[in-house]
């Protein structure tokens, strides 16, 4: 069995020594990954920054180019408005000499030529005459006496004043009221106020003006889209390949803040269900005594704290100078370890502990069953010996009063008989106290409980072991001193249990036994020592003598009669009653029970 446990043990100890490495090994690898990533995040993030820097740049150079395009595009219509004004000066003066020739050309062909409105005319041109049309004219000539004219003067009665025509409200057609210098009749001239001719350039100058101007503004428009579209990307990738080719740039520049590193470690960790205070310090590769960041003071020397992890932060760039070491410590690591196989240990050691209850248990029980049957082969030998002494004595009585002869003598027969009668009371009372023994063990012995004075009854039992005590000379001292001493229990119980006590200490004192008794009173019971001067006990022998069977070795001697149930019998009385006892013993020096019992 021990071997069997001893090997139940190693084995687990070797598998909790294994589990505990591989949760080890997976620590380290969930640390490195974690690292890692958080490597990773810097590269990142120092690139990204100098992106969003760039960025900032280009977008200060971007509302400049949008301020200096848009100033531009502006400029660019208010050119085209100004060239549009132009063409329409210019447009509105060819059609004033295209309408001063015309004008030019009537006044030379007819007689007072005067430009009319539209309504004028439909009002002079109506062939019905009425109260409007009131159209007349006066021919005066002067002539010679053959008939020759020397002078002629024209007038008409059409006096409203010439319409004035404005160039940037021109009618579709101008209409003249005109004589004809043949025979003075008036007449209607009419002309376009513009020039068929002239309208179709206009109209063909203008197409062209507005066509050129909105290819120009379109194209001034897709200069500035294609401008902010191509040029951030070019001016990124200038500035990314520029950063990889600067190695000289600090460590520094290119770290995050310490903050945003400590809250990229921790939460990588946690990822990765580690939820551990650590430490951790950047320095640069090649001079590790120079700490850019920590969290806690670092060491003197070069060995690094248990449980430290390192990692290169720019790895991969080769073009930089420094490329930095990041170390994160763990200090508590093994609690970490021990929490997540709490499972496991706590399994183990409990199935450890219940096997080693069970080994315990047996080996206690092996032990126990042992030490049982010794007790009960002495038991067993002192009984057949008690039984025997008083059998043999009836045997022989019994024998003696068979003999004919003795028949006549009275005196002797009674005296046999007597003998008789006292061997079964002795043998009565032997079977009476394994009775009992055994009715405790099972709890079927009833108690009374009445009114009991344990000063009176302590005399009486010594008064009535008087004779006993006599045989061996033995001297008793009463120091009944307790008042209150009445209890609430079984006497006939109390008494044998103070019979018992007083026998003992008479039994185990080898020549003439002093015997002291008190009783003395407390706050709630009675306190009863029964003292001897005998030969005592080891502490190893007061743990046990309230066992059933057993019995203090006096050696080779076997002059100590008795079953060793008598302390037991004590022990469960008193515990009955809700006393207590205990004993007080050294050895060679004698023995002292104290007995306390409630008063109710």
């Amino acid at each position: 069995m021990t071997f069997a446990l001893l090997g139940v043990f190693v084995m687990q100890m070797y598998y909790i020594r294994e589990s505990y490495n591989l949760k080890s090994q997976l620590f380290e690898q969930n640390v490195n990954q974690a690292l890692s990533s958080v490597v990773n995040k810097i590269q990142k993030q120092n690139v990204i920054r100098r992106i969003n820097k760039k960025d900032d740049e280009f977008k200060e150079l971007e509302v400049s180019n949008i301020r200096s395009k848009t100033d531009s595009i502006v400029a660019f219509k208010e050119r085209y408005k100004e060239g549009k004004i132009r063409r329409l000066l210019r447009h509105q003066q060819q059609i004033l000499a295209y309408l001063n020739s015309q004008d030019s050309i009537i006044n030379e062909n007819y007689l007072q030529p005067q430009i009319i409105s539209e309504e004028d005319y439909a009002i002079l041109s109506n062939p019905q005459p009425n109260a409007n049309n009131t159209l007349t004219y006066n021919i005066n000539e002067v002539r010679t006496k053959d008939g020759r004219v020397l002078s002629r003067q024209f007038s008409s009665n059409y006096t409203k004043k010439r319409k004035d025509i404005r160039l940037d409200k021109l009618p579709d057609s101008i209409i003249y009221l005109a004589f004809s210098p043949t025979d003075f009749r008036p007449q209607f001239i009419t002309l376009p106020a513009v020039d068929p001719d002239l309208r179709v350039r206009f109209k063909i100058e203008e197409a062209k003006a507005e066509h050129a101007y909105k290819a120009e503004l379109e194209q001034l428009y897709a200069d500035t889209v294609n401008l902010f579209a191509n040029g951030r990307n070019v001016m990124l990738l200038r500035d990314v390949a520029k950063e990889m080719a600067n190695k000289d740039i600090p460590l520094e520049e290119r770290m995050p803040s310490q903050e945003n590193l400590d809250t990229l470690i921790k939460r990588e960790l946690i990822s990765k269900n580690i939820d551990l205070d650590y430490n951790y310090w950047v320095t640069l590769s090649n001079q590790k005594e120079k700490v850019i960041y920590q969290n806690v003071s670092l060491p003197s020397g070069d060995v690094l704290p248990k449980n430290t992890f390192q990692k290169i932060i720019f790895g991969n760039d080769l073009m930089i100078k420094d490329p930095g070491m990041l170390y994160v410590s763990f200090p508590n690591k093994n609690s970490l370890i021990f929490n997540n196989m709490f499972v496991t240990l706590a399994s183990s050691v409990g199935l450890l502990l219940v096997l080693v209850s069970i080994f315990a248990y047996t080996i206690y029980a092996i032990i126990r069953q042992k030490k049982l049957s010794e007790m009960k082969t002495d038991f067993i030998n002192n009984m057949t010996h008690e039984f025997k002494t008083p059998v043999a004595t009836i045997m022989i009585a019994s024998e003696a009063l068979k003999d004919p002869d003795l028949a006549p003598d009275k005196a002797r027969v009674n005296r046999l008989a007597g003998i008789i009668y006292d061997e079964n009371v002795r043998l009565g009372n032997h079977i009476e106290r394994v009775l009992n023994v055994a009715k405790l063990d099972k709890k079927e012995l009833n108690l009374e409980r009445k009114p009991v004075a344990m000063n009176d009854l302590i005399s009486l039992v010594v008064d009535s072991m008087s004779l006993q005590l006599q045989k061996k000379d033995a001297s008793i001292v009463l120091e009944l001193e307790a008042n209150p001493d009445v209890v609430i229990g079984d006497e006939l119980h109390l008494s044998n249990m103070i019979y018992n006590l007083i026998d003992n200490a008479n039994k185990y004192s080898p020549v003439s036994p002093k015997i002291t008794i008190r009783t003395r009173s407390q706050s709630k019971g009675i306190l009863i020592e029964v003292e001897d001067e005998g030969i005592g006990m080891s502490k190893e022998q007061t743990k046990r003598i309230f066992d059933q069977f057993y019995r203090v070795p006096t050696g080779n001697l076997h002059d100590v009669k008795g079953f060793g149930l008598g302390l037991s019998y004590v022990n469960d009385i008193i515990g009955q009653m809700n006393g207590s006892i205990k004993v007080l013993s050294e050895k060679d020096k004698g023995t002292t029970f104290v007995i306390h019992l409630p008063l109710n």
